[in-house]
């Protein structure tokens, strides 16, 4: 049996946290023994995990660790994994964090690999306070065997911006449980009332900078100008929700756009909805795209996401698309064969040690 050692800050709210909670819940326990080892305690997503999988707690460390260079940090901090034996692969899943850098290259392994979840030139460009953790954790890199991107767009972008490209790159997407998905479908939405007359949009994210959420807002007051039986609903919360509210009522939206904050059964919300909205600056490989194909949703979104999301058709231009949408049967896809592909790099990874 091949053992896994995974390296994950939290599972609060976010798409890396979704992301790990989908693999870990959907990975094979038969041949895989599975130890998840967390920075933090803070918990959004319900941890019905599979009884096999090992669930431990770093011990808690200073923030200064994340401000100062990485190889400084790793001789520092030390983690006691002297019980756990040795593993046949260790992923710093999280790969912004120090703790899980400094755990994911100092606990036995036979392979060591650093998931990328962003288009990091993109990242840095756009994000000040990424570019100051950058600065002091770009020494990780050396420590690690290989590296995984959630999609083939990030492999050249982490390479250019890291200078790393004498190591292995290897693509695996982002687990979808579909499964939990047409489970919780099903379910009521609390205090959602429709109106089944209008075209009814959600978008599904964080609020923040990344998910382009003002770009959003700005093309479809474009088309509530042309056509009033438009509604966009919003789940998710972060810290751009009250200049996105702002926002809203400057364009005079506030009874075609609700905001619905954080929704931790979000698929209820989208199996009554239309269509599907995203307009993010940038992505690794969008679990909300994902997400609503899975639902069925017809998907309207920025023609720059296609190269993080595999035979996506996006729009150059989002309001004549929003213009011309209207009420179509759904489509739910199974995403069978994609999340086999998933596993199946998994279980690749845990032979890469040995070869």
């Amino acid at each position: 049996m091949k053992r896994i050692a995974i390296f994950q800050s939290d599972l609060n709210v976010g798409g890396i946290q979704k992301s790990i909670v989908n693999l870990l819940k959907n990975i094979d326990y038969e041949r895989f023994q599975v130890d998840l080892f967390l920075s933090e305690k803070s918990e959004f997503w319900s941890m019905d995990f599979p009884g096999q999988l090992g669930v431990h707690y770093l011990k808690p460390t200073s923030r200064i660790y994340k401000y100062m260079p990485f190889d400084l940090a790793r001789r520092l901090l030390h983690y006691d994994f002297s019980g756990y034996g040795s593993y046949d692969l260790a992923i710093d899943f999280n790969s912004y964090q120090c703790s899980c850098a400094v755990g994911a290259t100092t606990v036995p392994a036979a392979y060591r690999v650093m998931w990328v979840h962003n288009n990091v030139e993109i990242k840095l460009g756009e994000e000040w306070k990424y570019r100051v953790l950058w600065h002091f954790f770009k020494g990780k890199f050396k420590y690690y065997d290989a590296f995984v991107c959630v999609s083939k767009a990030l492999i050249e972008p982490f390479q250019k911006m890291s200078g790393v490209r004498d190591k292995p790159f290897h693509v695996i997407q982002n687990y979808i449980d579909v499964a939990e998905i047409r489970r919780k479908m099903g379910e009521e939405p609390a205090g959602l009332r429709l109106d089944d007359a209008c075209v009814n949009f959600v978008a599904l994210g964080r609020l923040c900078h990344q998910k382009g959420y003002d770009i959003m807002l700005d093309a479809f007051a474009k088309a509530c100008a042309e056509r009033a039986d438009l509604r966009l609903y919003i789940i998710g919360d972060g810290p751009d929700r009250q200049a996105l509210e702002q926002q809203r009522g400057q364009l005079g939206l506030q009874d075609k756009v609700i905001f619905l904050g954080n929704q931790e059964n979000p698929y209820c919300y989208m199996n009554r909805m239309d269509a599907f909205l995203s307009t993010s600056r940038y992505e690794g490989q969008p679990l909300n795209i994902m997400e609503a194909m899975a639902v069925g949703l017809p998907l309207y979104c920025a023609k720059s996401l296609e190269k993080y999301t595999e035979g996506l058709k996006g729009y150059e231009d989002l309001v004549p698309a929003i213009l011309a949408a209207g009420k179509v049967p759904k489509q739910p896809d199974d995403l069978a064969a994609y999340n086999a592909q998933i596993l199946r790099g998994i279980e690749e990874l845990t032979a890469a040690g040995k070869a």
